[in-house]
C-alpha cells in the first residue's frame, strides 16, 4: 500500500495545543496571540524575554540547483527538525510562507510532504494569518499615493516615464505584467504604463524579511525608491508620505507565525521574499526568536546554494549578526542525473524511463553541481552535510555515488527517508548535522561592504557561480555609478538570475565554467537593503499553465478542501 497523499496525511494529523508547542520552545505565553486554533502570532517582545536562554545551533538548509522534479528541501527541513526529538534534543524550524500563486499554479504548496509537513497544510498554504495580504496592501498603498501625487500637481516633478514602483497581487497573472492605467475621463488619473508583480517579489516583502523591528521597518520603508525626477533625482516613499501608513499596515505582519509539524516540532513561518530577485529566506526576527527556542534552529534558504544560501550568508546574516554553525545540502539521484544534461524533465509530465535506470556514471557526471555547491558552502567557512533524499525507485549504486562525492570533499553525508517515515527517517542525518554544528565555526562573509558594487558582483559571479568574468552593459555601468553617488555602494548585492542553473543561462546544467555573467541592468532595493543586478530574463509575475492546480482544488460535500498538494 502506498503512502497517502500529503493532504490526507495532514488532515489525519493530531495536533498538539499550540500553547504547549510554544512552552516546549520556551516562548513566553504572554507573547502568543492565537489566530484560531492552529496558528499564532509571536509578539516581538519575546526576543527580549528569551534573550537569557542559551543560543541553539544555527543550521541552514540548502540544496543542489533545483530541477523541475524538486529536491525536497522543505520536506528535509521539516524531517530534520522532527528527527532531533528522536535523539532527545529540541529543534525549531523556520521557513517561508508560500505565495498562493505557485500553490494554485503548477508547483503546489510548500508545507513539506509525506510525513514531514507543517500542519494544518490547508491553513499553511492558504492565507495563514494574512501577512501576504498586508504586504500587498502596504505596497499598493504606496502605489496609490504615487499616482495621487502625480494627479494632484506632481510637486516633486516625478518623471511619469521613470516611475519604478509597480503594483502587486498574490496571483499568477501574466495579463497584468504590463498595463496602462489612468484611462477614461480626466478624473481617472494620469495615463501611464506600469504593471504588476507577484506579492512575493515586492520590496516591501524583502524589507519585512530583513528588518529587525518595527522602527527599523519604518526607516526601511521610507528609503524605498519609487521613481526619479526629470533631472534624475530619486523620489522615495518617505518623500510622497507613504512610509507611515505602510508601516501601520504591517504592524501585525511583522510578528512571526507559529505553527507545528506533524510530530509537534515548533515551526516559525514568516515572510516569503521572491528567490530570484530577493533573498529567498524567511525573516530575521523569526530566527532571532527561534535561536533561543531549543538546541537547534533549522532555517531554510530558497533554491540552490548559489542563490538562497549565498544570500543567507551575505545579506541575511550580515543584517542579523547571527552566524551559522552548519549547512545541509539536499541532493537527489534524479536531480543529479538531470544535471548530467542527458535528460529533459518537464514539470507535470511523466519522467523519462532512462532517468529511472541505474546509472551511477550519470550521477557522478551531474554531481559536478553538488561539488560546486559544496565548495560554495565551504567558501563561507561553514561545514556542509549532504542530505541524500532517497526515493523508493532509487538504485543502491546511484545513492552510493552521491555519498562518494561527499566523501571526496571530506564532508558528511546521510541517506534519509523522512518523506515516508517522518523524523525517524532522518535521525542519522540529525546526528551528522549535530556533529558538524559542534565543530569550530569559521564563518566568513564573501566580501566586505567597502568593496564597490562592481567588485561585489564580480566576487559572487566568480567565486560562487564559477564565471570567468562579468560584463556590464552601458546602462548597468551608468546605474552602478548613480547608486555609488547616492551613497548606496555599501549595500550587499543580490544578483537576479535564473534558479535553474548556477550560471545565468537556465539551459546550462551541472557546474558551467569559463562563461561570462552578463549584467543588463542594476536596480536598487534601498529600503530592503541591497542592490540587485539583473542577469537574463527574470519574470517577477508568473503565469498559469494550461492545467494549473487551481482547476483541481475544490470543496467536497463535507466542506473540506480537496485537490491541494
Amino acid at each position: 500500500m502506498g503512502i497517502p497523499s500529503d493532504l490526507e496525511i495532514a488532515n489525519g494529523a493530531i495536533l498538539k495545543p499550540l500553547h504547549s508547542v510554544a512552552d516546549d520552545a520556551g516562548i513566553p505565553s504572554e507573547c502568543i496571540e492565537m489566530y484560531g486554533r492552529a496558528a499564532a502570532k509571536i509578539d516581538l517582545s519575546a526576543r527580549d524575554l528569551m534573550c537569557d536562554l542559551p543560543l541553539g545551533k544555527y543550521v541552514v538548509v540548502s540544496a543542489i540547483t533545483p530541477t523541475p522534479l524538486g529536491e525536497g528541501k522543505t520536506t528535509t527541513t521539516v524531517g530534520l527538525g522532527q528527527a532531533f526529538s528522536h535523539l532527545g534534543k529540541r529543534a525549531t524550524i523556520a521557513i517561508r510562507q508560500p505565495s498562493m500563486g505557485p500553490t494554485f499554479g503548477i508547483k503546489g504548496g510548500a508545507a513539506g510532504g509525506g510525513y514531514s509537513q507543517v500542519v494544518p497544510m490547508e491553513l499553511f498554504n492558504l492565507h495563514l494569518t494574512g501577512d501576504m495580504h498586508a504586504v500587498t496592501a502596504a505596497h499598493n498603498m504606496c502605489a496609490a499615493l504615487v499616482d495621487a501625487h502625480v494627479f494632484h500637481g506632481n510637486d516633486l516633478n516625478l518623471d511619469i516615464h521613470n516611475i519604478s514602483w509597480r503594483r502587486v497581487i498574490d496571483v499568477n497573472e501574466r495579463a497584468l505584467r504590463n498595463v496602462t492605467i489612468g484611462l477614461g475621463g480626466k478624473l481617472d488619473g494620469v495615463p501611464r504604463e506600469t504593471g504588476f508583480d507577484i506579492t512575493a517579489a515586492s520590496e516591501v516583502m524583502a524589507a519585512l524579511a530583513l528588518t529587525t523591528g518595527l522602527q527599523d521597518l519604518r526607516i526601511r520603508l521610507g528609503r524605498i525608491i519609487v521613481g526619479y525626477t526629470k533631472s534624475g533625482e530619486p523620489v522615495t516613499a518617505e518623500d510622497i508620505g507613504a512610509a507611515g501608513s505602510m508601516t501601520v499596515l504591517l504592524k501585525e505582519a511583522i510578528k512571526p507565525n507559529l505553527m507545528q509539524t506533524l510530530e509537534g516540532t515548533p515551526a516559525l513561518v514568516h515572510t516569503g521574499p521572491f528567490g530570484n530577485i530577493a533573498t529567498g529566506n524567511s525573516s530575521i526576527v523569526a530566527d532571532q526568536i527561534g535561536i533561543h527556542s531549543g538546541d537547534y534552529l533549522i532555517t531554510e534558504a530558497g533554491f540552490g546554494a548559489d542563490m538562497g544560501a549565498e544570500r543567507f550568508f551575505n545579506i541575511k546574516c550580515r543584517y542579523s549578526d547571527l552566524q551559522p554553525d552548519a549547512a545541509v545540502l539536499v541532493a537527489t539521484v534524479r536531480g543529479l542525473k538531470v544535471h548530467s544534461g542527458k535528460h529533459r524533465v518537464v514539470a507535470g509530465k511523466p519522467l523519462p524511463s532512462l532517468l529511472l535506470e541505474e546509472n551511477p556514471g550519470e550521477v557522478y557526471e551531474g554531481g559536478s553541481n553538488l561539488r560546486k555547491q559544496i565548495e560554495n558552502i565551504l567558501t563561507h567557512g561553514v561545514t556542509p552535510v549532504v542530505a541524500i533524499n532517497a526515493f523508493p525507485e532509487d538504485h543502491k549504486a546511484d545513492l552510493e555515488a552521491i555519498a562518494e562525492i561527499a566523501k571526496d570533499y571530506g564532508v558528511r553525508s546521510s541517506q534519509c527517508s523522512h518523506f515516508a517515515h517522518g523524523g525517524a527517517g532522518a535521525t542519522e542525518l540529525a546526528e551528522a548535522v549535530s556533529d558538524a554544528a559542534n565543530e569550530p565555526s569559521t564563518f566568513r562573509l564573501l566580501y566586505p561592504e567597502t568593496l564597490s558594487i562592481k567588485e561585489k558582483i564580480h566576487a559572487v559571479a566568480t567565486e560562487v557561480y564559477g564565471a570567468s568574468s562579468v560584463e556590464l552593459s552601458q546602462r548597468a555601468i551608468n546605474e552602478v555609478e548613480r547608486y555609488q553617488s547616492m551613497g548606496l555602494g555599501t549595500l550587499p548585492v543580490c544578483i537576479a538570475k535564473t534558479h535553474l542553473s548556477i550560471s545565468s543561462n537556465p539551459l546550462l546544467k551541472g557546474a558551467p565554467s569559463d562563461w561570462v555573467l552578463p549584467v543588463r541592468e542594476v536596480r536598487a532595493a534601498a529600503g530592503a537593503g541591497f542592490i540587485y543586478p539583473i542577469c537574463g530574463d527574470v519574470r517577477t509575475m508568473p503565469g498559469l499553465g494550461k492545467n494549473p492546480a487551481a482547476r483541481h482544488i475544490d470543496i467536497d460535500s463535507d466542506g473540506k478542501t480537496i485537490g491541494l498538494s
